[in-house]
């Protein structure tokens, strides 16, 4: 298989420092995007590859070990040595099969997949939401070994519209305290983790939920994943889901509610009491306001996640009849209908 120059990939010179290779990454990812740009999800693969590796010390170390020359020690097989002092390389072929080359698992099989992903919340675009002070959550956890973790969030619509601190605690997959990830000790099989180099880990953390999410979104959480095997910490992903609320229905940033109002109402207008998220609004409707009829609240829709302001409500006007008439009730709709002879009968 062909060599992959990462550093070409990525358009960076190969004494880049971690700043430059983010920023080259994030800049080529979201040209690259398989959202953005049609028939690029190969390129777009390609660059996260080379992210994984140049983004990740452990990876990039044993990248520019072996150069251009790689396969004459991976020929060598497994375990090896190293073509330089102190440096331990292992070859393992086959396994991953999710999006990487041959070229990667040839080399880095060993050390799992890892490093940056670009994250597309679906709301205008592209955007890489990325919070470093920690906030408290709850659902399940999905993480690779030495890479990012992704935890699943369930937030009710309240949550969501004034923003939340959610709790999560994660049980990760991180390398091995007692042997410190070599998955041996004096050329022994490490006892602890059996020779595996990992061991399960759990951390607990509070993290801010900013308010105006929604669902699909998802939250970067810098440095707060798990362990690699280089020493330094991926990043959590928060994957958010807003559960349907019993009155409100969301629509992007505006909510919208049904209103039932009385007949009598209705027909003579009145002030009528509409729930918001933000508590209870007085409205006046106007006389003869039909049923379906919408009413809008500005400013009292979902908050704009970047800030400045949010949706509005609209208010559905649902006419309702009364039941249980007295004598007199009916006898008054009696001449009302009389009245109003154009009246459906």
């Amino acid at each position: 298989m062909d060599y992959k120059d990462y550093y070409k990939i990525l358009g960076v010179g190969r004494s880049a420092d971690d700043k430059a290779i983010k920023t080259a990454y994030r800049r080529l990812a979201r040209k690259h995007h398989p959202d953005v740009s049609k028939g690029s999800a190969a390129r777009f693969q390609e660059i996260n590859e080379a992210y994984e590796v140049l983004s990740d010390p452990a990876k990039r170390k044993r990248y520019d070990t072996l150069g251009p020359d790689w396969h004459r020690s991976a020929e060598t097989g497994a375990g090896a040595g190293s073509p330089a002092e102190g440096d331990e390389v292992h070859f393992r072929r086959g396994g991953d099969p999710r999006g990487v080359s041959d070229f990667f698992r040839t080399i880095f099989g060993d050390l799992g997949r890892g490093g940056g992903r670009v994250r597309d919340t679906r709301r205008g675009g592209l955007r890489d939401l990325e919070f470093t002070d920690l906030g408290d959550l709850g659902g399940d956890l999905e993480a690779e070994r030495g890479g990012d973790a992704e935890a699943a969030i369930d937030l009710s619509l309240e949550e969501a519209f004034h923003g939340a601190r959610k709790t999560i605690s994660l049980e990760l997959d991180e390398p091995c305290g007692a042997c410190g990830g070599a998955g041996h000790v004096n050329r022994r099989p490490c006892g602890q983790c059996r020779g595996s180099g990992w061991a399960k880990g759990r951390r607990h953390l509070e993290v801010k939920i900013p308010a105006g999410v929604d669902t699909g979104a998802r939250i970067r959480v810098s440095g707060e994943g798990p362990r690699g095997s280089g020493g330094r910490r991926a990043n959590l992903y928060l994957r958010v889901a807003v559960r349907p609320h019993e009155r409100f229905e969301r629509k992007g940033d505006d909510l919208y509610v049904d209103l039932p109002v009385p007949f009598v109402d209705a027909a003579l207008g009145a002030e009528v009491q509409v729930p918001t998220l933000k508590g209870q609004v007085s409205m006046k409707i106007p006389p003869e306001t039909s049923g379906g009829r919408n009413f809008r609240l500005p400013g009292y829709g979902m908050p704009h996640l970047k800030g400045g302001g949010g949706g509005d409500q609209y208010v559905r006007v649902q006419v309702t009849v009364p039941t249980g008439l007295g004598p007199r009730e009916k006898e008054l709709l009696m001449e009302l209908k009389l009245l109003r002879p154009e009246m459906p009968r």
